[in-house]
């Protein structure tokens, strides 16, 4: 099994290095890649010593089994034909074909077959609040239909990057040293703020942000179900948490739903109001799941449940998607 990473020395690019490794992902031959910056660099990988090789449109991707590719959207519909041109699975990480229609959107707790069919040999990652809530979601469909959700996420500013962790960092150190804080991954300084704006505002009055949690949860569940979404960036370095109102076709109970929860794939459970146990960003950078707590009946819907949800943005939302969409490849006999 001969694999890529794209992308190699970014923040997903990183974790995509921890992640295959604490899986102990199947790697006989393992190359990276990147840009003019990066290339050259050097990274240990199972005791190994790998370099980081400059992207380019040449013959590099001959023999590749799967490519991670995490180095942007525009680097992805560059390089894509580069890529797969002899056979490798693309597996990307950007939002450059999550919409496509030859191209599956894949989260493996909902729709792992999807990735079975791919005319171009392109997967699509789907955006990281995406993927943490269509995981929750797809417990409470396997229940009842569900007809619509609002959706209120608190993303953390690892969603902007590796540099952009480092600029809250500094940032809370200059304003508890007095010092004017350095504003430049975030449209305001983000240390001991909250903002509501991530990506870029439509014609709509929604974000980009909002509307692929609009968009992608209907081609990842192969549902009717209308979402609407309000995303807000906070001060906490790598987990999301979202507040999740959900309506069903049938009423369905707390008891119901917090079962489904315990018996989901990629969940856990973290609802003790009375010992103030629900899940929290503080406690789940590195952890595989998504964590689910505050389930509450919707006092205002009868067919309405709500939720609060927390999960590692860089690692579920990112990384490690990725790799269990390739793991269900493998298992599945579907690798060339």
């Amino acid at each position: 099994m001969r694999v890529a990473i794209v992308g190699a020395s970014g923040a997903v690019g990183q974790e995509f290095l921890r992640v295959l490794d604490e899986r102990n992902f199947p790697i006989d031959e393992l190359l990276l890649f990147g840009s003019q910056r990066s290339a050259g660099r050097k990274y240990t990988f199972r005791g190994k010593e790998i370099e980081v090789k400059l992207l380019q449109h040449n013959d590099d991707f001959k023999g590749v089994d799967i490519a991670f590719t995490s180095a942007g959207g525009s680097t992805s519909k560059e390089f894509a034909e580069t890529i797969t041109k002899y056979g490798a699975v693309m597996i990307d990480n950007s939002s450059a074909f999550r919409m496509d229609e030859d191209v599956p959107l894949v989260v493996p707790e909902c729709n792992a077959e999807d990735a079975l069919v791919r005319p171009r040999g392109i997967i699509a990652n789907p955006n990281c609040t995406t993927i943490m809530m269509v995981v929750a979601l797809q417990a409470l469909e396997n229940l009842s239909h569900i007809k619509r959700v609002h959706v209120a996420s608190y993303q953390a500013a690892s969603g902007a990057g590796a540099a952009a962790m480092d600029e809250l960092y500094e940032q809370y150190r200059q304003v508890l040293a007095g010092e004017k804080p350095t504003v430049e991954k975030f449209a305001y300084q983000l240390a001991f703020n909250v903002i509501p704006q991530i990506d870029v505002f439509c014609e709509n009055g929604y974000t980009k942000e909002e509307m692929k949690m609009y968009n992608e949860t209907k081609k990842i569940m192969h549902t009717d179900c209308e979402v609407s979404a309000m995303c807000v960036r906070v001060p906490s370095l790598r987990c999301h948490s979202e507040s999740v109102w959900a309506e069903t076709e049938r009423p369905v109970s707390v008891e119901e739903f917090q079962q489904a929860i315990r018996d989901g794939k990629g969940l856990q459970l973290e609802d003790e109001p009375a010992s103030k146990t629900y899940p929290m960003p503080l406690f789940h950078e590195n952890c595989d799941d998504v964590f689910v707590g505050r389930v509450r009946k919707d006092l205002a819907n009868p067919n309405g449940i709500t939720f609060w949800l927390v999960s590692d943005q860089i690692k579920k939302g990112a990384a490690l998607n990725a790799v269990q969409i390739a793991e269900y490849l493998i298992e599945v006999g579907n690798i060339k």
